[in-house]
């Protein structure tokens, strides 16, 4: 038995279809009397449901969230959470959302209620990332991880499939790197390997079929478990990447990390042989093929993208990334400080081109 240190996050979670019945009784649990709601602009019609149900327990609505959460948009929110003088923030929505929650509770301490509709995960972690003069920087704070999660598949009916897909990779990303965790442990392993079982199994059958409630209950239960991994242990290689590619070049978030999980595995696989054979595992790919090429096609396979320059990147950029990327690395199972530069510039070159992992 390896020694290990497991630290629980203390959150509590709603899970089921139909569960949002219960968001009422959820505010008075958190002491709260003025939430304020968050979301997308693209989700402001959910953002007026919630506040519509909540009554005169809601403050008001701020549907501005944006990808990877710039200053200036945390500044605005957490000023209209003054004006209004919210108690707490309810966020619906994906990892945007839940990351302008996280900027407000930084600043306030106010609590987060989260009601996710995709698979981030995000709210199942004390991380937080804010992107200011081009680069994202993150954080870990446990005032920052929402106290309450209902998770009610009936709410993600709507969410586009690709998106689906998407959100479910990038989902994985964060189990399949849990995996090999310089802080890692037993439960974060069982935890990994269930979660991503889970979304291999729900992606394929969103993309079959979007209003199939089991599968997108099998989805957001991936989610949860994927999510609670990446809160409870540390980040390496492919986060460090996807954070220099989203907060320094914009490009859209869980594409990002279907795109660059693949080749981060292939990059690691000899340096974590027994992570590689539990994501072999997961994805029911034993023996016949690698973690690194059955993650690129389950992608592929379902209609995502697996190559940076279909989803903006320009290829005059791939050095700036690599120099990024090598200047404040992560642990990471294998070194990528400035030394292996070539190395990582490379990856973003296989991940640039859309090359499957051999």
């Amino acid at each position: 038995m390896r020694d290990f240190i497991f630290n629980g996050q203390p959150s509590r979670v709603l899970f089921g279809a139909g569960s949002l019945v219960h968001l009422e009784r959820e505010i008075d649990l958190l002491g709260a009397k003025r939430a304020l709601v968050l979301s997308t602009p693209e989700q402001s019609t959910q953002a007026r449901m919630i506040a519509d149900r909540l009554g005169a327990r809601a403050a008001g609505i701020f549907p501005r969230a944006v990808m990877h959460v710039p200053i200036e948009t945390a500044r605005q929110a957490r000023e209209e959470a003054r004006r209004l003088g919210a108690d707490c923030a309810v966020a619906i929505g994906g990892g945007s959302t839940v990351g302008l929650g996280k900027a407000i509770a930084l600043d306030s301490g106010l609590p987060i209620l989260a009601i996710p509709t995709t698979y981030a995960g995000s709210e199942m972690t004390p991380i937080y990332g804010i992107t200011e003069a081009g680069l994202k920087k993150t954080g870990k704070d446990v005032r920052v991880l929402p106290r309450t999660v209902i998770y009610d598949p009936e709410l993600t009916l709507t969410l586009p499939v690709m998106m689906s897909v998407t959100s479910g990779l990038n989902a994985i990303a964060h189990a399949a790197e849990g995996l090999y965790a310089q802080d890692g442990n037993p439960v974060m392993d069982l935890m990994a390997e269930e979660g991503i079982r889970a979304l291999a199994h729900a992606i394929p059958a969103i993309r079959q079929r979007r209003d199939d409630v089991s599968a997108r209950g099998d989805a957001l239960y991936g989610a949860w478990l994927c999510g609670s991994v990446l809160g409870s242990v540390g980040m390496a290689l492919h986060h460090k990447l996807c954070h220099t590619l989203g907060g320094s070049f914009n490009l859209p978030h869980a594409e990002v990390h279907t795109v660059v999980l693949p080749q981060a595995m292939a990059f690691n696989a000899a340096a974590a042989p027994l992570a590689m054979t539990r994501i072999e595992r997961a994805l029911g790919v034993t023996g016949q093929s690698t973690a690194a090429a059955g993650l690129f096609d389950l992608a592929r396979n379902n209609g995502a993208p697996v190559a940076l320059k279909d989803i903006g990147m320009k290829e005059s950029d791939l050095d700036r990334a690599a120099d990024i990327a090598v200047s404040n690395p992560y642990w990471n199972p294998r070194a990528f400080g400035v030394e292996q530069r070539a190395d990582i510039r490379h990856l973003l070159w296989c991940a640039y081109e859309g090359v499957r992992p051999a």
